[in-house]
């Protein structure tokens, strides 16, 4: 598939996927999902990367939905427009590896909620947030309402759905919504410097890891930790047992 507004890298062991339609600050439209689906199949056919990278081009990370595309829709395209949303991000959120938001600018209504399908997000000091969608007598519609609740507690989402207002970059990360603040000219270097980090280790614990959050936030404490022990006996079989020996043989792990 030859993509038009999705612009894939690969770095060794990491990908950076980078959104580019600067002239309309990247904002997503049904192009943009029917591209992403495609990469996200490539990805978790081929398992060319340990960590992925996702970033915006220009000045936006993705400033919302295409309002162009969505003022003629009737409630049950809307319906369909939001379903279709909704189950790519999720596929984005469950992929096996690592996913890294480098949210280079606005980040506003599907563009909050796309990053927020990461795993984890590190911003630019210019770097804006927020769901703005009442401002157009709207609500969030990619499960924002949902994630962001989840992600910096349910009052906290409240005041920012209900008010519309934009957030900046430290404001996110005093609420937890982002793990890291960067000079803009630093950002890339920061991520690739985690994804680095993350990449070097071994590459089945840290599927497996991010599994059992994942699945596991959304269960009774119990069930989360009866998931954990199994993956946590799972890694005994073979990547485990060469990490245990690298550690005590003083060696780095043939991962």
């Amino acid at each position: 598939m030859d993509y038009q507004i999705l612009k894939p890298q690969s770095f060794g062991d990491i990908g950076v996927l980078t959104i580019s339609r600067p002239k309309s600050l990247n904002a997503l439209n049904s192009l943009f999902f029917t591209e992403l689906l495609h990469f996200l199949d490539v990805v978790n056919t081929d398992e060319p990367y340990r960590v992925l990278i996702l970033t915006g081009e220009g000045k936006a990370f993705v400033a919302g939905a295409d309002i162009a595309e969505m003022v003629d829709l009737d409630s049950a395209g809307a319906l369909r427009f939001s379903e279709k949303g909704q189950q790519i991000l999720l596929m984005l959120e469950i992929l096996p590896i690592p996913v890294i938001a480098a949210v280079n600018g606005y980040a506003l209504g599907g563009g909050c909620e796309l990053a927020m399908a990461c795993d984890i997000r590190l911003a630019s000091e210019n770097a804006l947030f927020g769901q703005p969608e009442v401002n157009l007598g709207l609500i969030p519609g990619y499960a924002g309402t949902q994630r962001l609740p989840r992600l910096i507690g349910l009052g906290n989402a409240l005041k920012w759905i209900l008010s519309g207002e934009p957030v900046d970059a430290r404001e996110a990360y005093r609420l937890g919504l982002v793990q890291g603040v960067s000079p803009p000219e630093k950002l890339m270097d920061d991520a690739f410097k985690l994804a680095r980090t993350i990449a070097s280790r071994g590459p089945d614990a840290v599927k497996h890891a991010k599994r059992v959050m994942r699945k596991g936030i959304d269960l009774h404490f119990e069930k989360g930790m009866d998931l954990e022990k199994s993956y946590f006996a799972k890694q005994f079989e073979k990547e485990g047992e060469e990490g245990m020996k690298a550690f005590l043989e003083k060696r780095k792990p043939n991962w």
